[in-house]
């Protein structure tokens, strides 16, 4: 199942192929093969479960072991932050220790209130289109997330999208 979903990134509408994973351990031999041709990826952990927290470094080293890429574009993205604190079980701190590991960035977010979910979004594509040489249109694309998104278009076929 994915997504596509059209941002505004300077100027221009870029559709990104959004693939949800859920996290779920059962999906996983699936997801390796959308891996490859893959830009970039958001890694979502709940930040009211650590063993959601707990499974990122087994994402990350799927990702790079079969993307087709030597070059994916990650980002850590806590979800759930609109939780209450007595909820939560990874705080900020963890999660900025996590990124700063790996050298990827990092966001808290809360698809339920929206808060920094577009953002992400926008980074990641930015982070991307900055890392392609200006002459050469991307090929079709997809970011990979392993949470629900809420998205403005529902495709149950596999289509490419482009992303530039």
């Amino acid at each position: 199942d994915f997504k596509v979903r059209t941002i505004e990134l300077d100027g221009k509408q870029i559709k990104l192929q959004i693939w949800d994973t859920a996290g779920q351990e059962k999906f996983r031999t699936i997801t390796t093969a959308y891996y490859r041709g893959a830009m970039g990826v958001l890694l979502v952990y709940d930040v009211t479960d650590e063993s959601s927290f707990n499974n990122i470094s087994n994402w990350i080293s799927s990702i790079e072991q079969n993307s087709s890429d030597t070059i994916v574009n990650k980002i850590l993205v806590g979800n759930k932050a609109d939780m209450d604190e007595s909820t939560r079980v990874v705080p900020f701190t963890k999660g900025q220790a996590l990124a700063n590991e790996y050298g990827i960035k990092f966001f808290e977010t809360s698809a339920k209130t929206n808060r920094n979910v577009e953002e992400a979004f926008v980074t990641i594509a930015r982070d991307i289109k900055q890392r392609l040489p200006d002459n050469i249109k991307p090929m079709p694309t997809r970011i990979i997330i392993n949470e629900q998104d809420k998205p403005t278009e529902t495709h149950d076929e596999q289509k490419s999208a482009c992303c530039g």
